[in-house]
């Protein structure tokens, strides 16, 4: 046997190796929460991998269904909602920047029930309007605006529930 012919036989038994590995750390990353193509294209970027090893590993995650990404979007549209109260349109941003395509984000938020929606806007607003401290009523409903649609939530619905609560208060 050559040596050149020794080196190719360890350059490639490093290279199942790293893809092995590579697969390994990734398959970890990925059963661990919900991820998004995008994110672990990011992660398999920082791992190093040579392009091909890191699309290999990129599909064989998808078919065996570590990655999903309808799934990806109807645990994040829950949780941000359910967890951190965001609107849609702060949901909508986020999954955008995460690179889900517009039918997927479409589909997840239609996962909201309008009640639902409509309860925790109404329910965040109170809570805000309760602790902001203005005398100015025009103040007070803008402070309380700008938290909402901060939030996410639509800007005519926003301006809907604090004019209810401005009549409210007035009372």
């Amino acid at each position: 046997m050559s040596v050149p012919e020794k080196g190719n036989s360890v350059s490639g038994s490093k290279k199942k190796n790293s893809y092995s590995k590579g697969l390994k750390k990734i398959a970890a990353y990925c059963a661990y929460q919900e991820r998004a193509i995008s994110e672990v294209v990011s992660k398999l970027n920082e791992i190093g991998l040579e392009e091909g090893e890191a699309e290999k590993i990129l599909q064989t995650l998808i078919d065996q269904d570590f990655i999903n990404e309808k799934r990806f979007v109807e645990g994040f549209v829950k949780g941000r909602f359910n967890l951190k109260r965001w609107g849609r349109i702060r949901i909508r941003q986020e999954l955008k920047m995460r690179e889900i395509p517009n039918h997927l984000i479409q589909e997840g938020l239609e996962l909201l029930a309008p009640e639902d929606y409509h309860n925790t806007l109404l329910h965040l607003a109170e809570r805000k309007w309760k602790l902001t401290n203005d005398d100015n009523l025009y103040k007070r409903k803008t402070k309380v605006v700008r938290f909402l649609v901060f939030r996410g939530f639509e800007p005519d619905l926003v301006w809907e529930v604090v004019e209810e609560l401005g009549t409210k208060d007035a009372l």
